[in-house]
């Protein structure tokens, strides 16, 4: 195994993913994987700083330490949205996408499979099948809902950068079979009486309710940059 080293985490998963036919998931992949270029793209993140790892319904980047966060999360928060309702506009209801996203931060080892190991990414991979973002995406009018670590909320979105104003960012507990995590919503926090508790066997990103929530983002098989 490599030695862990520190990295950015983005994860971004697709809704209701296995509720689609086999044709409409080859078709959300590539559109999964094109809004994914474009946003690290625009955040002036180009292959040779990350490395993704293909996960069928949900991406997972690990992006240099040293590439910039704070574009990073301006292109989540105005590019993403803006690539998903064109998109949406011209798509049936069927092929329509809609993400939920983590950033997150910490230190990841390759095993000797090509796995991604570390506790910092089970717990960004735990933000994102958590039950409030999943919420939160239901009430979204714009297809997305972000949800950053605590860390990367304490380390850059709490200093108010342009493009990343803080005031938007909510914290939340979010409750694990390990215990709660601290994280940060971007825009408004469901309401209290929704089911925002872990589903320890619940729904796997983008899933509907089949498989253990950890089963697809778990760390997996890496895609090199080329």
């Amino acid at each position: 195994m490599t030695h862990p080293v520190s990295r950015t985490i983005l994860l971004l998963d697709i809704e209701r993913f296995s509720d689609r036919d086999d044709v409409e998931q080859a078709y959300l992949r590539r559109m999964l994987y094109d809004v994914t270029d474009r946003a690290l793209e625009t955040a002036g993140i180009d292959e040779t700083l990350r490395t993704r790892a293909d996960r069928g319904d949900s991406v997972m980047e690990l992006i240099d330490a040293n590439a910039p966060v704070t574009a990073l999360l301006r292109a989540l928060l105005t590019e993403v949205p803006v690539q998903l309702r064109a998109m949406n506009r011209m798509a049936s209801r069927s092929a329509q996408m809609r993400l939920r996203g983590v950033v997150a931060g910490g230190y990841v080892a390759v095993d000797d499979l090509d796995g991604w190991v570390g506790s910092d990414l089970n717990h960004a991979c735990r933000l994102l099948d958590a039950a409030l973002l999943r919420a939160a995406l239901r009430e979204r009018p714009d297809d997305f809902a972000l949800c950053v670590s605590d860390s990367v909320y304490q380390g850059v979105v709490r200093h108010d950068h342009p493009g990343v104003p803080a005031a938007d960012f909510h914290q939340v507990t979010v409750g694990t079979k390990n215990g709660p995590l601290t994280a940060w919503l971007h825009g408004p926090v469901p309401p209290a009486g929704e089911d925002h508790g872990e589903r320890g066997t619940g729904e796997a990103p983008g899933g509907s309710g089949d498989k253990p929530g950890w089963t697809r983002c778990s760390p997996g098989r890496r895609r090199t940059s080329s």
